[in-house]
């Protein structure tokens, strides 16, 4: 087993200020060792029938759960997800041990 994976997939509101949401997330997991790796993206070209609506994905990975219950508890994620939540209109989260079946090439 490789580790756990905790993805996220968001539809912000209309209104959502996403560039400071998005900046707000780089920060907190730059600023946390119990995050091993931190990658996110926005939808550019699925049909919206396929996307229902959501536009962007945020992936984590730890090393283990208790990472994860230990970060999900830290008072600057706590503090973080205030703002976070308050911005989204539909979200999607999923938290699994995933498998590592390729691992991305060294340059």
């Amino acid at each position: 087993m490789a580790g756990f994976k905790h993805l996220v997939i968001v539809k912000f509101k209309e209104d959502a200020a996403v560039e400071e949401i998005v900046k707000g997330m780089e920060k907190l997991v730059s600023e946390s060792d119990l995050v091993k790796s931190f990658a996110w993206g926005q939808d550019s070209e699925g049909p919206e029938m396929l996307t229902q609506g959501f536009t962007h994905a945020f992936s984590m990975t730890f090393d283990k759960k208790e990472d994860y219950t230990a970060f999900q508890t830290h008072p600057n994620h706590v503090e973080y997800s205030a703002t976070f939540s308050a911005a989204i209109e539909k979200i999607v989260v999923l938290f699994f041990p995933y498998v590592q079946v390729k691992a991305t090439a060294s340059a």
